[in-house]
């Protein structure tokens, strides 16, 4: 099985926010998921991250998305 960080989408039409979500890679985007570890609202660049459990998952093996991962580097960097 291999896990991946990636979105999924939620909200309503015109209103997108998304999931950061650990999920199987096979898994289709807005279907099943292992894990939610944050949100993600792109209208006002809003992020809510769980920072140990990204590190678990990143630690164990899952891959990010391109996005995830610049989402990933940005929340991190901010904390420190």
């Amino acid at each position: 099985m291999s896990v991946v960080i990636r979105f999924a989408r939620y909200g309503s039409k015109r209103n997108p926010i998304y999931r950061v979500v650990a999920a199987d890679k096979k898994f289709a985007r807005d279907g099943r998921f292992l894990e939610i570890l944050g949100t993600y609202n792109p209208k006002n660049k809003a992020s809510t991250l769980k920072k140990d459990r990204v590190e678990h998952w990143l630690n164990v093996g899952a891959q990010p998305s391109e996005v995830a991962g610049k989402l990933i580097k940005r929340e991190c960097a901010l904390s420190q």
